[in-house]
């Protein structure tokens, strides 16, 4: 088959031997966790490669949903000299700067009341502060311009069903080809946090398509289904980038990290007993938290690591596989919202203990995330990860003629 000319922006998985794919988990304020981790991260690429290794350099595709959403533009979208707008290391002190704007505080237990009343009523927050900021982040970027593929999920609430922005259907479908920054404010609109986000794109025909959006966790808080999905699907239209295969996935040839952005199993503060007399506000709204929200957000994220556990593991490809969560998190620290000094910076020591921990996986008999014996610890996990990333990335340039992507 004759190559094309490749929509990617690093050099193709037809060169090399994997496909790599990293994902992103929602969270609001929680996303300084996986922050951390994704800093740690470059960090190991970059004492392997030099200090200008960047991770949308490594992967072909970057999922992520919400503030994980948000975290993949920053990764990936191109600054003035064609660079990632962000190295991993800022992601935290980006956080730790504008979550109080962002998420601003009720004063004692008086604004706590009013911050719930107001959630009865619209949004808690008006997304005013967040909007300026993401537009002024992100400027005219556009989902093609950015340095490798991303997939975004959203949710329309006017058609009830999702959609997913992915760099792979960008050709195809122009009208998808929206500006980053509604895309990452459309996938941030939670419910009942963030006011629901209307805009609109033109295909190429001239055609008005409109997106009448909110969170993107209502279709996937765990992106990571959806990024392999895309992927796939490059495969079965025999996209010459990815191997010049006909087959389905051959999970033995993908390299994922999956990253979470925490959560509280360990309290079991809810029951079928308090449950079964609750109505639609103790659903909406008990003990600080949003147990219906909760739940589904909660629930379709574990679904999908189990699904990628079971499938890497027929595959015999375990070790290709790498999901980082905590779900030990407790009071504040599992919140959403909370944005105090205490609670930003408790959250960056639950990342970097995060990283000292076992490499884990859950049990959905018992929703904890249990050790996978000999795995080592998260740390260890992402040197080696960070190997194999540095290994395919020369793998490519080896044999990628040097008049393509110019990397």
């Amino acid at each position: 088959m004759e190559k094309k000319a490749s929509s990617l922006k690093i050099r193709p998985p037809t060169y090399g031997k994997l496909i790599t794919i990293l994902s992103i988990d929602g969270g609001g304020v929680r996303g300084i966790i996986p922050g951390v981790i994704l800093g740690y991260l470059e960090a190991q690429l970059q004492e392997l490669d030099g200090e200008g290794a960047r991770l949308a350099d490594y992967f072909d595709v970057i999922a992520g949903t919400s503030t994980g959403g948000l975290i993949t533009a920053m990764l990936s979208a191109p600054d003035a000299h064609n660079r990632p707008l962000f190295a991993a290391k800022d992601i935290v002190p980006f956080y730790l700067e504008n979550c109080p704007k962002i998420f601003p505080q009720g004063c004692g237990s008086l604004g706590s009341v009013l911050n719930t009343i107001k959630s009865l009523t619209g949004p808690k927050y008006n997304g005013v502060y967040l909007h300026k900021l993401i537009r002024k982040l992100l400027g005219s970027t556009r989902l093609h311009d950015t340095l490798t593929s991303l997939v975004i999920p959203t949710f329309d609430i006017k058609k009830l069903q999702p959609v997913l922005f992915s760099s792979y259907e960008v050709s195809k479908h122009s009208f998808l080809d929206a500006q980053v920054s509604d895309i990452c404010i459309g996938t941030s609109a939670a419910p009942t946090y963030f006011p629901a986000y209307y805009f609109k794109t033109e295909d190429k025909d001239g055609r008005v398509h409109e997106f009448n959006l909110i969170d993107g966790g209502l279709a996937a808080n765990n992106p990571t289904l959806i990024a392999i999905s895309e992927v796939t699907k490059q495969i079965l239209k025999e996209d010459p980038d990815f191997f010049d295969i006909k087959s389905p996935i051959d999970y033995t040839r993908l390299l994922v990290i999956s990253l979470g952005s925490g959560s509280d199993t360990s309290e079991l503060k809810f029951d079928a007993k308090k449950a079964s007399k609750w109505g639609l506000f103790s659903w909406l709204y008990e003990d600080g938290s949003s147990p219906l929200i909760d739940a589904y957000t909660q629930g379709t994220a574990d679904l999908v690591d189990y699904h990628n556990s079971v499938a890497f593991k027929a595959y015999q490809s375990e070790d290709s596989y790498l999901r980082i969560n905590d779900d030990t998190l407790k009071g504040t620290l599992s919140s959403v919202d909370t944005s105090t000094k205490k609670n930003l910076e408790g959250l960056v020591k639950v990342g970097e203990d995060l990283l000292r921990k076992a490499v884990s996986r859950v049990n959905l008999d018992t929703g904890h995330y249990e050790p996978i014996p000999n795995a080592g610890t998260n740390e260890e996990a992402l040197k080696r990860f960070a190997k194999l990333l540095s290994d395919e990335k020369k793998l490519r340039e080896s044999r990628c003629p040097h008049n393509m992507h110019g990397t």
